[in-house]
């Protein structure tokens, strides 16, 4: 099951009166989702990008639901003290400039489909694909939320739900963990692998030092199997499991 989040995709697109841009959101939108289609308790989460942060918050208000963790260039933690917040981001979420660029000129979904893709170019109608949803300045509003809802410090609206998230972790140590991760990833580099492995040692990770953000584009023939491999090799007993 993979949802979109709100604004982006196909998804609706309303403004910002009518829905709040924010990380606390988007875990009540995931909530929602998981108990209109009654999961159950027996859920595998497959963490990616912003996504990491939204199922994780999920995560540990329901920790007895989940039994296993697939994690792939994504973070649940606040911004490692070894890594400093690229300066394209940072123009992004904190400068008209940015926000034009992004809005205006779609820069951040056009930039997305050279930066995020190492090992081979995307093709021509993946790159259609990434773009579609975002034809004009109204349908770029989540895009640029997104950035601007990056907690860097006390007082940013979504900083208070990471430092919840980041204590929480300790709860899915015993879990079985996959890490899939890109090496020429530019936001979630080495320093957020580094972050993952001193938290979940016994993970098993897998990385790619060719492969950037888009893991599942760049190296799909290698993740793909590990995946299912991970599933067989870590059954949920009792019942069947939702990914």
């Amino acid at each position: 099951i993979v949802p979109d989040h709100m604004g982006c995709g196909f998804s609706d697109m309303p403004d910002d009166n009518r829905y709040s841009y924010c990380l606390a959101s988007r875990v009540r939108d995931l909530e929602a989702l998981v108990d209109h289609l009654r999961l159950g308790a027996n859920l595998t989460l497959v963490l990616h990008d912003w996504g990491g942060m939204v199922g994780m918050a999920f995560a540990c208000r329901h920790p007895e639901r989940i039994k296993r963790l697939i994690v792939t260039n994504t973070s649940a933690f606040h911004l490692p003290k070894t890594k400093s917040m690229p300066l394209a981001l940072k123009i992004c979420r904190d400068s008209a400039l940015g926000a034009f660029l992004v809005r205006g000129c779609n820069l951040f979904a056009r930039s997305a489909l050279t930066v995020c893709a190492k090992r081979r170019p995307l093709t021509p109608g993946a790159r259609a694909g990434y773009l579609a949803p975002y034809d004009s300045w109204s349908h770029r509003r989540a895009v640029l939320r997104f950035v601007q809802d990056i907690p860097l410090a006390t007082g940013d609206r979504s900083y208070d739900i990471v430092s919840g998230v980041e204590r929480g972790l300790t709860l899915f140590r015993d879990l079985p963990m996959l890490i899939a991760w890109g090496g020429r990833d530019f936001v979630f580099d080495d320093h957020f692998l580094d972050e993952w492995r001193t938290r979940f040692p016994a993970a098993e990770v897998h990385r790619f030092p060719d492969v950037g953000h888009y893991v599942l584009d760049d190296a799909w023939e290698d993740v793909v199997p590990l995946v299912y491999d991970f599933l067989g090799r870590h059954p949920i007993e009792g019942s069947d499991a939702h990914c």
